[in-house]
C-alpha cells in the first residue's frame, strides 16, 4: 500500500470508524438549531427551521457506470426516510469525464435525474455540472433536502439493549444489481445470461429504495433505530446503528436473508455478501414486543420483514453467530464490492 510519510494510505471506501469518530468530535460543530449533527452512524442532518425539521444529506456514486442517477437519489432519499423525513428538493454536482462526455451523454444524466427524482415526489433545484481532466469515470454528488415534524423525526442512536434487530427484503440487492451491470459480459459466461440478467433487474425490482419501508414501519410504531446499511454492507450497517447508541450487537447469519443471485455472485467472485453494498433492504431496531406488528405491517404491504439478531450492551461487542459458533463481526475497511470493480 502507499505511504505518505510515515502513515500508510488508506483503504478505497469509506474513512476508518474510529478515525472519522475522532474528526467529527473534534471539527464538527453546530448552533443551537441543529437537533442531529455529525456523527458516526449519523447519515443526515437535522435542522431546526421555524416549526419545521429539515433533514439534510449528501451522497456520492462512486462505483457505478450504469444507472448512477437512479442510485445517487435512492441511496440520499434513503437516509432521509430513516429519520422519518420526506424527500423534497435535490442539487446534484456532476464531475464529467474529459475525452469522453459529450452533448448526448449529459442528457442522459440529466434525464436520468429527472425520472429518478419523479419516482419519490423530489424537486431537482440546482447543482454544478463540470468536465474534469483525470476522471474516468462520472461522479456525481448529491444533496437532499426534506422535512419532517418534531413528533415524526427518528434520532440516531435510539437502539436499546434488548432490541430486535430486522431487516426488509434481502442483503445486498445493491452490490448484486451493479456487480451484473458493470461485469455482465464475465458473469454472463460463467453463471448465464437468465441470473445475470435477474440480479441487473434487482436494481428496480424490488429496487433500492427504502423510502416506502421506513414509512410503513414507522406507521407500525415500535421502531427505536433505522439505517441505510451502504458501504461495507450489513455488517457495516450493524455498526454503525448500533454505535451510534453506544451499544453492540449480535448478528445471526443463518436468519439473514439472501437472495440466490446474490449468492451466485458473490461465490463466483469471492465476496462476503455480509460486506457487499446493502441498498435496498432497511436495518431496523425494535421494541421485543413491536416485532410481531412489525412483521404483520410489512407483509400487509408486500415488504418481507426477517429478525436477523439483537442489540447488546456496548461491552458485549459485536457478535455474529453462524452454525452455533460466535465469533466477531467481520470488519470491512472497504466495501467487498471494490475488490473486483
Amino acid at each position: 500500500m502507499i505511504s505518505s510519510g510515515s502513515h500508510p494510505a488508506l483503504p478505497v471506501g469509506k474513512l476508518p470508524g474510529a478515525l472519522l469518530a475522532r474528526l467529527v468530535a473534534a471539527y464538527g460543530k453546530s448552533d443551537p438549531s441543529v437537533v442531529v449533527g455529525p456523527g458516526l452512524g449519523r447519515d443526515a442532518a437535522a435542522i431546526e427551521v421555524g416549526g419545521t425539521i429539515l433533514v439534510a444529506k449528501t451522497d456520492p456514486i462512486t462505483f457505478a457506470t450504469r444507472n448512477a442517477p437512479r442510485y445517487l437519489v435512492n441511496v440520499n432519499a434513503n437516509d432521509l426516510a430513516c429519520l422519518g423525513a420526506r424527500p423534497r428538493w435535490m442539487l446534484v454536482t456532476a464531475l464529467l469525464p474529459e475525452g469522453e462526455t459529450t452533448e448526448v451523454t449529459v442528457e442522459v444524466q440529466f434525464r436520468g435525474l429527472h425520472e429518478a427524482c419523479a419516482e419519490h415526489g423530489i424537486s431537482l433545484v440546482g447543482g454544478h455540472s463540470e468536465i474534469v481532466a483525470g476522471l474516468d469515470r462520472t461522479i456525481l454528488v448529491g444533496q437532499l433536502l426534506g422535512e419532517t415534524s418534531h413528533d415524526r423525526l427518528l434520532r440516531p442512536g435510539g437502539a436499546r439493549p434488548g432490541d430486535r434487530l430486522l431487516l426488509t427484503k434481502a442483503i445486498a440487492l445493491e452490490g448484486t444489481a451493479l456487480l451484473a451491470a458493470e461485469l455482465r459480459d464475465g458473469l454472463t459466461q460463467s453463471l448465464g445470461a437468465d441470473l445475470v440478467e435477474r440480479s441487473a433487474r434487482l436494481l428496480v425490482d424490488p429496487g433500492i429504495s427504502v423510502v416506502a419501508d421506513a414509512e410503513v414501519l414507522l406507521d407500525a410504531g415500535g421502531v427505536t433505530a433505522l439505517h441505510d446499511p451502504t458501504e461495507g454492507g450489513l455488517a457495516t450497517g450493524v455498526r454503525e446503528l448500533a454505535h451510534a447508541a453506544g451499544c453492540g450487537a449480535t448478528l445471526l447469519q443463518e436468519a439473514v436473508p439472501v437472495l440466490p443471485e446474490t449468492s451466485a455472485i458473490a461465490d463466483q467472485l469471492g465476496l462476503e455478501p455480509l460486506g457487499m453494498l446493502a441498498s435496498g433492504s432497511l436495518l431496523v431496531a425494535a421494541e421485543p414486543d413491536a416485532v410481531a406488528g412489525l412483521v404483520a405491517a410489512g407483509r400487509r404491504n408486500g415488504i418481507s420483514v426477517t429478525t436477523i439478531g439483537e442489540v447488546t450492551n456496548g461491552d458485549a461487542g459485536f457478535v455474529l453467530v453462524s452454525n452455533g459458533a460466535r465469533r466477531d463481526l467481520p470488519l470491512f475497511p472497504s466495501d467487498e464490492v471494490t475488490r473486483v470493480l
